[in-house]
């Protein structure tokens, strides 16, 4: 039997295997630098072998763009022979899944060097490096992620375009808004229960539904963890729960970032603080109304990393339809209390909670990616003493504010390429794994004549 690196133990399979005798299939799920889900599905007689030996998985697998093609300027692929590493069960993450025939479980992996050592492009490794950073230091962040999505028919308009999806309850449709109406949630009850059951049985505590500010969009609040990787673990398999009970009501779960062009686009809100080795929150102010120094290094940080940092939280061509004036999506680097028009809020309510509400993230970014990036943006404003500046207040999409982030995508790749900041937060295998894919997906997109082209030019020049 080969030690497991993740820590994984093959009494934590024995003991699931007794407790589900009903489970038939397993999927095993690796994570890569897009957040996609890749691995295999084995069958129940397999999963004692996988705890005590892991699983062999292509390094390549870490390479490949949003669709599944590979990127050889990530070095993954002909430099080192596509040769096989060994992926190892995250401990805690095998769980059973709900509404399944015939009965499946999944486990989420990571990848590691056949010698034992992480390899290094594995996104949750990047984050494991951010906070060992700050364990060094007696700080332990705590956290968690917003889901915001659509729920969308599985066919369009007779435009091209996507709708919300009829009422799973009595296919009643809806083109308004509904935002924060109760009334509009009851049509998919049977849906938001079964999303709810499958992330009991994940042991995620899913809490708030709400609805969004666009017809057909939702938004699902997730638990506060004083583990900031389990909060990443619980975002990225809600998305799986969401998407799988969308589908087995005949609709679409969307996780794109502005599906919709007339209406907001969907955020993945970091909720994330500070606590040290007695569980104490660092961010919370020790005199009645002046804000604790340690909270605002920490925005200060956040600021002036941002704009390096950008292709984290907005990976893709469709995240950049996202950021438009006041459309609850960030468009500078400000910070500001009880404000949503700020990139960094400092919610009201108890100080024994403050946090920082980190906001320019879409839903389609990678969380392990963006909590890494946004613990790095932290120590760097810790590190450095580094003043916030003046607070935001009222409309912060009027502000004229002096640090600059990239105005579209294309400028984000060529920040985060050069950044040495982006290199310490990723690490650097992560790093040039991360560009090469969004060079590589850039070009793509560059070079497709969309409709739009058609649209605008076909019989006009």
């Amino acid at each position: 039997m080969t030690t497991c690196p993740s820590g994984a133990t093959p009494a934590e399979a024995e003991a699931f295997l007794s407790a589900h005798p009903e489970i038939e299939a397993i999927d095993i799920v690796l994570h890569d630098g897009n957040g996609i889900g890749r691995g295999k599905i084995i069958r129940r007689h397999e999963l004692m072998s996988l705890y005590t030996g892991g699983r062999h998985m292509p390094i390549s697998i870490l390479g490949l763009d949003i669709c599944g093609e590979d990127v050889h300027e990530t070095g993954l692929i002909w430099d080192q022979g596509d040769g096989d590493l060994r992926a190892w069960p995250i401990p805690g993450t095998l769980k059973p899944l709900h509404n399944t025939t015939p009965p499946r479980a999944e486990v989420f992996m990571s990848l590691y060097e056949l010698d034992g050592r992480p390899m290094t492009s594995d996104p949750r490794h990047a984050l494991q490096r951010q906070v060992d950073a700050f364990a060094e230091k007696g700080l332990h962040p705590a956290g968690a992620f917003e889901l915001e999505f659509f729920l969308l028919a599985n066919d369009r308009d007779a435009n091209g375009k996507v709708r919300p999806a009829a009422d799973v309850l009595d296919g009643r449709h809806s083109s308004k808004t509904e935002v924060y109406s109760v009334d509009h949630l009851h049509g998919m009850l049977p849906l938001f229960s079964d999303i709810y059951a499958g992330a009991e049985k994940a042991g995620i505590k899913a809490e708030t539904m709400i609805s969004e500010y666009a017809p057909g969009q939702y938004e699902l609040t997730l638990h506060y963890r004083e583990d900031v990787m389990q909060a990443a673990d619980d975002l990225m398999r809600l998305k799986r729960i969401v998407r799988a009970q969308a589908r087995a009501h005949g609709v679409t779960a969307c996780f794109m970032a502005k599906p919709v062009e007339e209406y907001a686009g969907s955020g993945m809100h970091f909720h994330v603080s500070m606590l040290d080795d007695d569980g104490r929150n660092v961010f919370v102010e020790e005199t009645e109304g002046e804000w604790n120094e340690t909270l605002l290094h920490a925005l200060g940080g956040l600021r002036v990393t941002m704009g390096e940092a950008m292709l984290v939280f907005a990976p893709h061509a469709n995240s950049w339809r996202r950021f438009s004036s006041q459309s609850y999506a960030p468009v500078s680097p400000s910070w500001g209390v009880n404000n949503r028009s700020v990139a960094l809020r400092v919610p009201a309510g108890s100080k024994q909670a403050r946090r920082i509400e980190h906001r320019p993230s879409g839903v389609d970014a990678n969380p392990y990616l963006v909590a890494a990036t946004v613990l790095a943006g932290i120590r760097h404003g810790l590190e450095g003493r580094i003043d916030p500046g003046p607070e935001t207040t009222g409309n912060g999409y009027e502000g004229d504010d002096t640090l600059s982030v990239p105005r579209d995508w294309n400028e984000a790749i060529a920040a985060a390429t050069k950044s040495d900041f982006l290199k310490d937060a990723l690490g650097v295998d992560m790093h040039r794994t991360f560009t090469a894919v969004k060079a590589a997906e850039y070009a793509r997109v560059a070079r497709t004549i969309s409709n739009v082209d058609f649209d605008l030019y076909l019989y006009t020049v």
